[in-house]
């Protein structure tokens, strides 16, 4: 497995690019554990100053349940080292399944002091993405020994099929001509 770490990898440059999109949007995301006013709202803020942070026993989960099968091909994570540190994780497992009870393990990451956006491709057989209706990240160990886990973020990566339009291929919508339609009146 080639996972994909640093200032080089931006989940939103390959979302903005056409050939993925973010469907974390269309679950419904639990928590084993958070301390109060770190927990899924802040994980998903798409801001790199908050957190989910753990309160409890290794290991720490974070589950992901879709309404309908869903084609999976990335998950990225954020987690910055240097802030976080004996907070960082270090060995994560990724799980997928139909429900709780039939999650099968398919890739285990182990990460060094990761300062940025972590990819980790998510294939099912012949490098296929992989169609599932849970996906379970589970913390297995933090940097030093640490109890409780920081996340600052998680994208969730389907392929788009049939038709692209990148918008970079449009320009960046930032003309008068533009700024004016963005709006209903």
């Amino acid at each position: 497995m080639s996972v994909k770490m640093g200032a080089n990898v931006c989940p939103i440059t390959e979302e903005r690019s056409g050939t993925v999109r973010e469907v974390g949007a269309q679950a419904v995301w639990s928590l084993s554990s958070c301390k109060p006013g770190f927990g899924v709202d802040q994980l998903r803020d798409n801001s790199m100053e908050t957190y989910w942070q753990s309160d409890g026993q290794l290991p720490h989960l974070v589950n992901i349940q879709f309404h309908r099968k869903t084609t999976v091909s990335q998950i990225y994570i954020y987690s910055d080292y240097k802030l976080d540190e004996s907070y960082t994780p270090s060995r994560i497992s990724i799980r997928c399944g139909m429900h709780f009870n039939d999650l099968q393990e398919v890739e285990v990451v182990d990460l060094c002091e990761p300062s940025g956006w972590v990819c980790i491709p998510i294939k099912e057989h012949e490098e296929m993405p992989m169609c599932t209706f849970m996906i379970q990240i589970a913390v297995i160990s933090n940097h030093q020994n640490g109890r409780d886990t920081h996340m600052r973020q998680i994208r969730i990566h389907s392929p788009t099929e049939g038709s692209q339009y990148p918008l970079e291929h449009h320009g960046k919508f930032s003309t008068l001509e533009f700024s004016q339609f963005r709006t209903i009146r």
